[in-house]
């Protein structure tokens, strides 16, 4: 089955930058959406980004619209996202999924959304100063 792998978190600064890198292998699946989600303690695991390649389209969550970019090389099994502009409330668990059924989700999503699907394993992200 497919498997997804994460890389490029750490520990940066407020206002510093991480670029996250997620590599799919085993059994490659000809999927559309592909996206990146972060769940911090306490909190629900939310979508943040997420690109289609249907349509190349590209969704992000409101808190992170301006700062984060995410891009897919389909040839390479990658997607990745730039984060710049990195905040304290960035601090999380990031995951990247093709959800199941697959499509975008953005927001607070339900335990059923990441129980289906492929998910990688995370990396965490820590901005403190």
């Amino acid at each position: 089955q497919l498997q997804l792998v994460e890389s490029g978190g750490g520990l940066v600064q407020p206002g510093g930058s991480l670029r996250l890198s997620c590599t799919a292998s085993g059994f490659t699946l000809d999927y559309d959406a592909i996206g990146w989600f972060r769940q911090a303690p306490g909190k629900a695991r939310e979508g943040v980004a997420c690109i289609r390649s249907s349509d190349g389209r590209t969704f992000y969550g409101d808190s992170v619209k301006g700062r984060f970019t995410i891009s897919r090389d389909d040839a390479k099994n990658t997607v990745y996202m730039q984060m710049n502009g990195l905040k304290p409330e960035d601090t999380a668990v990031y995951y990247c999924a093709v959800p199941s059924p697959n499509m975008c989700l953005i927001g607070p999503i339900a335990t059923a959304a990441y129980e289906n699907g492929y998910w990688g394993q995370g990396t965490q992200v820590t901005v403190s100063s």
